[in-house]
């Protein structure tokens, strides 16, 4: 289990730059990288909180153009295996990240507990990390994204689903089958070719090593310029 964090609510104190408009340094991932599948769950219903996340206008992967020439150079290198990249999130606005930080104190909605975090009492998502005052995405140079299978037609089997509050979310989990760890294991080494880093706990992200806005957290909604 992961260890406690102290003063999770109020520990990061980095500036949001809480204005509308879209930075220039930002592009539409697929302007960038067409072949790029985008599936926004934050738009969608289908996410821990049920309902669509406040700040997410459009369905679109908004990410700083490092980012997108990155994922661009990904994408072309899983295609030479049979596979596109799929994106589930990108950009954050420090919008959503308060509307998740709503939900985590309200514990009698539990409505997608059983989807999303069946081992876990929802006070406890707080304690251990699982929801965070800042999000890297928010900074633009982070996404979500598993492989998708184009011959078959599905995402590839990770041994896990995206957003699950748990241990299987750890790259590195043990309980895995040979296929589902060479799965994973195929992501990450592809990602951290183009400078894309994963992190412990969730397999599915990535942060841009060379970000460009490193220090700063935006606001500004999701949608297409």
């Amino acid at each position: 289990m992961r260890e406690l964090i102290k003063d999770p609510f109020y520990e990061l104190v980095e500036k949001v730059e809480d204005k509308s408009e879209i930075p220039s340094g930002f592009v539409v991932l697929t302007d960038i990288a067409p072949d790029v599948i985008v599936e926004m769950r934050y738009y969608s219903e289908y996410n821990f909180v049920g309902k669509r996340i406040r700040g997410y206008e459009e369905p679109v992967a908004l990410v700083t153009r490092e980012t997108a020439l990155a994922l661009k150079k990904a994408s072309e290198d899983v295609a030479l295996r049979g596979y596109r990249l799929k994106i589930w999130d990108a950009y954050r606005p420090q919008t959503a990240v308060d509307h998740f930080i709503e939900w985590a104190k309200d514990f009698s909605d539990v409505k997608m507990q059983q989807y999303f975090y069946p081992d876990q009492e929802k006070a406890n998502l707080f304690v251990y990390g699982f929801i965070a005052s800042r999000s890297s995405h928010s900074r633009g140079s982070a996404v979500d994204v598993t492989l998708y299978d184009v011959r078959n037609g599905y995402d590839v089997d990770m041994g896990g689903t995206f957003d699950y509050f748990g241990e299987r979310s750890y790259p590195d989990y043990p309980d895995l089958t040979e296929q589902q760890k060479m799965h994973r294991d195929f992501l990450r080494i592809v990602m951290n070719k183009y400078g894309l880093k994963g992190i412990s706990t969730e397999w599915w992200h990535f942060i841009l090593v060379d970000e460009p806005y490193p220090n700063r957290y935006f606001n500004f909604p999701v949608k297409r310029p």
